[in-house]
């Protein structure tokens, strides 16, 4: 069975949800604040976390921020808010997918099967570094070196220029991008990706756009040559 963290503080909707994949291959630890959420996390360690974003003791958004920051388990976010900015920061906080209440379960349970089968289906890193001149980025320790020296990257800024340098030489969509780091299909107003490249050309000195190249009206680029070029003095 799959161990589910449900973090929710209406009691009536975490009895039905309970009660309902209890019923399937899912056994439910229930949290009802979240500045208790971290905690029984790291006590249970979950398969996945089903999460309400207006909670008692901390909010939602900061609890999947928490959650992510110390672990890839799936984060199924489910809210009561009908906002596309929210959306879009529970992408950037780490968030794999969500839903709007009223939840139906069965579509509850077909999301978390979902989840289940992308999180179970990726193969575990391993082989050799992937380097790009100055660049060097270790899947097996996700850690990322630039010119010598750690560069500290957020999870989902990691994820993106993972992502990027596994297709270099070829154009990906931000469609491409949403689905290939979360499973997600880019919606039309999404501007998650284009601020996150924003901020890894900064990290990397790309201030001329020459290692991620914006290919207008299409998508990305990850350039391996331009890593090659020597650091401006």
């Amino acid at each position: 069975m799959y161990r589910v963290l449900l973090v929710e503080d209406d009691l009536r909707l975490a009895q039905l949800v309970t009660e309902y994949l209890s019923s399937y291959e899912f056994s439910v630890e229930l949290v009802t604040r979240g500045d208790t959420a971290l905690a029984s996390f790291k006590e249970t360690m979950p398969d996945v976390v089903v999460l309400d974003l207006m909670l008692p003791g901390l909010d939602g958004m900061v609890v999947c921020r928490q959650i992510r920051d110390c672990s890839d388990v799936p984060i199924l976010v489910v809210t009561a808010r009908d906002d596309t900015y929210d959306e879009v920061s529970l992408l950037e906080q780490g968030a794999d997918d969500f839903l709007n209440k009223p939840v139906q379960p069965r579509v509850l349970l077909a999301r978390l099967r979902a989840l289940m089968r992308r999180a179970h289906g990726k193969p575990e890193p391993e082989g050799a570094p992937l380097t790009f001149g100055a660049l060097v980025i270790t899947a097996s320790d996700r850690t990322v070196t630039w010119r010598g020296q750690p560069c500290v990257l957020s999870n989902t800024e990691y994820k993106l220029l993972l992502v990027l340098a596994e297709s270099a030489g070829h154009v990906l969509s931000r469609d491409a991008l949403l689905k290939k780091m979360r499973g997600i299909e880019f919606d039309g107003l999404d501007r998650s990706i284009d601020n996150c490249i924003s901020k890894l050309r900064r990290k990397f000195d790309d201030a001329e756009s020459e290692k991620i190249k914006t290919v207008w009206g299409e998508g990305y680029l990850f350039s391996p040559s331009a890593w090659n070029a020597p650091a401006l003095t």
